[in-house]
């Protein structure tokens, strides 16, 4: 099960071929109860559909979640902090070992398993920008907030109180406001799409700074980390395309003599890594 902050994407995957998949999008925030109530007719429809028993589930979450399984703050969805994410899950799966882990992280983890490398980072760019790592082919879980590396320090704030914030700069509602500023009114997620394939000065404009945002920090997290590749999804970059080839032509202007190179490639799950990573995790053996 993937949580995120727009919708919530649900997989079974049973022996064989045999896969049942549901996705459907938050209602308006009335408050965690109802949250929960559309969350457990999600996963009612998949268990209908299966003929096997569920053996483990495997949860992305984009909140910050303490030791106790409580979240301590969710930004796309604020209403949720103090919530009992993991006492609710069991509740929702009785009796199911049930596993949960942050989705970037988690994302990361199936881009390396579908790239079979040992080393990578990976770019979310969907709500927010979330990421994660792999190193030395082992999730290094809660390293990688890429979405609040500081890009900008005079930039947008961000909702997590500080300015310049990479999720400030390049998420999705971040470069719709940005595009809705140039045209002077709202400009949705298919108009930019359109817009760019006209290639309106707009929208290249309003692109092309999330691009360079993104190539900043990628180019950092290189410098970092050396890894084999950084992989770039989610959903607003997986739907538009060319989106990561702009991202590498700002990364190419950064490069450094002697620098690490910085090897930038579209995530092969696209908008599903977090997906299949919680898919990966519920199949870690207990």
């Amino acid at each position: 099960m993937d949580i995120g902050g727009t919708k919530v994407a649900l997989k079974a995957a049973g022996p064989g071929a045999a896969v049942h998949e549901t996705v459907f999008r938050w209602p308006s925030f009335r408050g965690t109860r109802h949250d929960l109530a559309a969350l457990s007719s999600g996963v009612r429809a998949v268990h209908e559909s299966l003929t096997d028993d569920v053996e483990a589930v495997g949860v992305a979450i984009p909140a910050t979640v303490d030791r106790t399984g409580t979240v301590v703050t969710w930004p796309g969805r604020p209403g949720w902090a103090g919530f009992d994410l993991a006492g609710s899950l069991d509740k929702l799966f009785p009796g199911i070992p049930v596993r949960y882990a942050d989705d970037g992280d988690l994302a990361a983890l199936a881009e390396a398993h579908e790239a079979g490398v040992r080393d990578l980072v990976h770019l979310g760019v969907g709500t927010g920008v979330g990421g994660g790592m792999v190193l030395d082919g082992r999730l290094c879980p809660g390293s990688c907030e890429a979405g609040h590396m500081i890009v900008d320090r005079r930039g947008p704030e961000c909702d997590c109180g500080r300015h310049g914030c990479l999720q400030a700069v390049a998420s999705g509602p971040a470069t719709l406001r940005r595009a809705a500023v140039l045209c002077g009114r709202d400009v949705s997620f298919t108009e930019l799409r359109a817009a760019l394939a006209a290639e309106r000065p707009w929208a290249v404009d309003t692109l092309e700074e999330s691009c360079a945002a993104l190539a900043a920090a990628a180019t950092s997290l290189a410098e970092l980390v050396h890894p084999d590749r950084i992989t770039i999804g989610g959903g607003f970059a997986a739907g538009l395309p060319g989106f990561v080839e702009r991202v590498r032509r700002h990364a190419r202007q950064l490069t450094r003599a002697g620098g690490a190179p910085v090897v930038l490639a579209d995530a092969r799950l696209g908008a599903l890594s977090s997906l299949q990573g919680a898919l990966l995790l519920a199949r870690v053996p207990a």
